[in-house]
């Protein structure tokens, strides 16, 4: 399949589309569900916002590690970025602006969000990366452009991701830091794979900023 993650569910939460102010993309990790990542919805409340969360086709957005080549990774990779493209566009049909839209995820998921983001800078409402960072090799070239115009994006994870090296997660701050992104980055010691409190705190920061 060229687009195994298209014509998948998408699960909601908060105000339908058609009423919202605002709209938070909520990107699930390798294993979790649309549903699962919905959770952060409450832990990350905005009154007037609608939540929407892809579904990857098998429940995993690409097969290996976001580390790998990137061919190793397709279609995944790019049906993935395609998932989260038409959901902003569809909040943009909406009449919601891209300075109105969060996008955000865990794992694979912040994986995937930061690259989409990287991928097609501008200003959006903020980028909130859970333990991830953009895709690819450690030490590959890029080549992104556009500008995210003051964009906040908060990026935290632990010193000893089993899945997230710290290396990615520097590089992913200076790129976005580059790209003109207001950037957050919080390494906590020996945190794990999770998401704790204090990330939300800093996450909700920029949820009541839209």
């Amino acid at each position: 399949m060229n687009n195994p993650h298209q014509n998948q569910t998408v699960a909601t939460a908060g105000k339908p589309l058609s009423d919202a102010n605002a709209v938070i993309i909520l990107v699930h990790g390798r294993g979790a569900s649309a549903e699962s990542i919905l959770d952060l919805a409450r832990y990350l409340p905005h009154p007037d916002a609608a939540y929407l969360a892809p579904q990857a086709s098998g429940n995993t957005w690409y097969p290996y590690s976001f580390l790998n080549p990137l061919a190793d990774n397709e279609p995944g990779i790019s049906s993935g970025l395609q998932a989260i493209g038409d959901l902003v566009a569809q909040a943009e049909a909406a009449g919601i602006s891209a300075e109105k839209i969060i996008i955000g995820g865990f794992s694979q998921g912040a994986c995937l969000a930061s690259e989409y983001v990287a991928r097609n800078a501008q200003r959006y409402g903020g980028l909130l990366v859970f333990s991830g960072g953009v895709i690819g090799p450690l030490g590959m070239t890029r080549s992104y452009s556009g500008s995210l115009d003051g964009t906040p994006v908060f990026l935290g994870c632990s010193d000893v991701d089993s899945h997230i090296p710290l290396e990615r997660v520097e590089e992913s701050a200076e790129i976005f830091t580059k790209l003109g992104g207001n950037v957050t980055k919080k390494i906590y010691p020996q945190m794990g794979h999770t998401i704790i409190e204090d990330e939300l705190d800093h996450a909700n920061k920029i949820v009541k900023s839209v």
